[in-house]
């Protein structure tokens, strides 16, 4: 039995984009393409989709997928790896699930009188977070420049990494402090931050107009990244989002 790039990016949610991407790279090619040009995948082709997708969850790169799943290693040896990378998964999320807490404990003390939370001990905002994995979005859609951004990642010292997690986090409780205010995000100082954050984000991959606007209403729309920006201060999700659009539409359109 055979089923169409369709049918597997329905049962998977992978976008076809992105197995034909798979196909490209040699990663997941499909058992056969017929005559119209469509490719059809066979049970063995979604078995390695199943372990292409687990090893994504777990956040290895495609080059190091390829290498685990070409190099034959033995399949108890390789689902006991993984096994363990569950684990250390889990133990991170009960430690991002005491920062929830605790973060949600300090802004119910720091409310004002006018009924607006203050911003406090920002360095407890982020225990237990991996930037890395807020860009699940960006990485189906823009696979290339994802693959880039990891290569860039991979490149960077611990003490860069801490330095530009120290960054991310003040960039953000300065937007948040925009919003508090009531500063438009045309307003010249907020856009002045999104160009900081643009730059940012050009570290590791040069995303166009489009691109742009869509990491943002990634932060809107993911679940998880909509609650690391609004933790901060609620909605600032979307005064993100809605300050990327303003400078894609007038800085990269």
């Amino acid at each position: 039995m055979a089923w169409s790039i369709a049918d597997v990016a329905r049962m998977s949610g992978v976008t076809s984009r992105t197995l034909r991407h798979y196909d490209e790279i040699g990663l997941l090619p499909p058992a056969w393409i017929g005559s119209n040009g469509h490719r059809y995948y066979e049970e063995a082709d979604l078995l390695r989709l199943q372990q292409i997708l687990l090893m994504r969850e777990l956040d290895l790169g495609l080059r190091e997928i390829q290498a685990v799943l070409d190099s034959q290693v033995d399949q108890l040896a390789a689902l006991r790896e993984h096994h363990r990378r569950l684990l250390a998964e889990r133990d991170r999320l009960e430690t991002l699930a005491r920062t929830v807490g605790r973060t949600i404990a300090e802004l119910e003390e720091g409310k004002d009188n006018s009924d607006m939370a203050k911003i406090n001990r920002p360095e407890n905002l982020f225990e237990g977070l991996e930037p890395s994995r807020h860009e699940a979005e960006a990485r189906e859609r823009w696979p290339e420049q994802w693959e880039q951004s990891q290569r860039a990642i991979a490149g960077m010292t611990v003490q860069g990494m801490e330095q530009w997690q120290r960054e991310v986090t003040a960039q953000m409780i300065r937007m948040a402090e925009f919003m508090v205010a009531g500063t438009l995000v045309a307003d010249p100082a907020v856009q002045a931050e999104v160009e900081t954050h643009y730059q940012d984000v050009c570290r590791f991959w040069t995303p166009c107009a489009a691109a742009y606007k869509g990491l943002g209403q990634t932060y809107v729309d993911d679940p998880q990244f909509r609650t690391n920006f609004d933790r901060i201060a609620d909605g600032l999700a979307i005064y993100q989002r809605d300050a990327m659009a303003a400078y894609a539409d007038a800085r990269l359109s």
